[in-house]
């Protein structure tokens, strides 16, 4: 039988040719990180209930959110998929999604590779599979599995800004500012509301020290990159993020409340920016207020859960800065109890998550020399829980006033000659 195409040329059974459409429309909005894919990609199941494909993209939405409850609902949609009928590369993608669900990242990513390797334009097993290469800190992969199918994308292939502005982001993590940003900029011109191009091109900047280049950029562009897009809270705390290098701590609280905590968002990937930016302002001293509170009060309803180690010390961080010290060991129990668990985050658990975690909580209750002595073996290896160099450079920040706090000026003047290094280097 015959089957309707994608608009890449990929088959998809079992789906209407109207429900083919919502399905690339929900596609193309997760790679710009805009509007609401999952209310489109359901429009199509609901048009189709047999689209093979389409409750696999449904399910990738809810895994890559990395939100607890999200599993389950992408675990029904995988089961539905297992029930219709599926093509091999169809076939291929539930083992991916299978093995994302059971935890297994790098088997996932895999998985997703060899989809690639057959079909270069399958553009949602490269979206998924750059997703989790963040997840998973691995910087080699973020920049080199947009690379490996680049040629095959041109700008006649629906998406071709996506992977552009996927490469962008993986050149910066491997230290290629230059490169980064023109490939970043060139995907802009392409699709001017590509969120993740916005962001690969904020951290250029930000890891040059190019902070007012930032703020520029930044406020030129806003029309674009806060336009219905979900991604957009990221992107207002790499703005904060510029003005707290420029000691503007006005601006960063400002633009905390209206923007970062503007809505009392309970999204983890948002929640999370909101303890990394609070964080940042403690160790300079800044009373930030009730802030904490209010973080840690919506982080509670997910302090015996865990997903996710990198999430999980920044739920930790909320507890910390609020003083909440009976969530701050439940958190830790709660990592303690992923030891005895397979998948990938089992080892981000116990390699880097588990340590920090310990790290942090000694930080908050004033015990400076132990915070160090459990955070300066961790961050060579701190890439393996996920996140970028910008937010796990938190890490070192932490290490740095600790040793200043913990009065072991050897290892504060070390650390602060090694950052004024980079940035000379930038």
């Amino acid at each position: 039988m015959d089957h309707l195409k994608d608009r890449r040329g990929a088959a998809c059974s079992g789906a209407s040719r109207h429900a083919i459409d919502l399905y690339d429309r929900a596609l193309a909005e997760f790679q710009c990180y805009r509007f609401d894919p999952v209310s489109t990609v359901n429009g199509a199941l609901a048009e189709s209930p047999q689209f093979t494909m389409g409750h696999l993209l449904h399910a990738y939405l809810h895994l890559t959110s990395t939100e607890p409850p999200a599993l389950a609902i992408a675990r029904a949609s995988i089961e539905r998929a297992k029930q219709l009928p599926a093509g091999a590369r169809e076939q291929r993608h539930i083992g991916a999604a299978e093995s994302l669900a059971a935890g297994e990242y790098a088997r996932a990513c895999d998985r997703l590779d060899d989809i690639l390797l057959e079909d270069p334009l399958d553009a949602l097993a490269l979206q998924v599979a750059h997703l989790y290469d963040f997840y998973r800190g691995d910087a080699r992969s973020l920049r080199d599995r947009p690379a490996r199918v680049l040629a095959q994308w041109s700008n006649g292939v629906p998406g071709y800004h996506a992977v552009l502005g996927m490469h962008a982001f993986g050149l910066e993590e491997c230290g290629a500012y230059g490169r980064a940003e023109e490939r970043a900029r060139r995907a802009l011109e392409l699709e001017p509301f590509d969120g993740w191009a916005h962001h690969a091109i904020a951290h250029c900047f930000e890891m040059q020290g190019r902070r007012e280049d930032g703020l520029r950029l930044m406020a030129e562009r806003e029309p674009y990159w806060t336009a219905d897009s979900f991604f957009a809270l990221h992107n207002w705390w790499h703005r904060a993020l510029y003005h707290l290098g420029l000691d503007q701590v006005g601006e960063v609280l400002a633009l905390y409340d209206a923007q970062i905590r503007g809505k009392r968002s309970q999204v983890v990937l948002e929640l999370i920016d909101a303890s990394a930016m609070l964080w940042r302002l403690m160790l300079r001293g800044v009373d930030v207020g009730a802030r904490w509170q209010e973080l840690a009060d919506a982080w509670q309803p997910m302090v015996d859960g865990s997903f996710y180690a990198f999430n999980d010390l920044h739920a930790l961080m909320a507890f910390v800065g609020a003083g909440r010290w009976p969530l701050v060991d439940a958190r830790i129990a709660a990592l303690e109890a992923w030891l005895g668990r397979e998948g990938s985050n089992r080892a981000m658990t116990r390699e880097v998550g588990l340590p920090l975690a310990l790290g942090f909580a000694a930080f908050g209750r004033g015990r400076f020399k132990e915070a160090a002595e459990r955070l300066r073996p961790v961050r060579a290896i701190a890439y393996r829980f996920g996140g970028s160099h910008a937010q796990r450079d938190i890490i070192d920040l932490t290490l740095l006033e600790a040793a200043r706090r913990g009065d072991n000026a050897v290892l504060a003047r070390a650390i602060e000659s090694e950052r004024a290094a980079l940035r000379l280097a930038a």
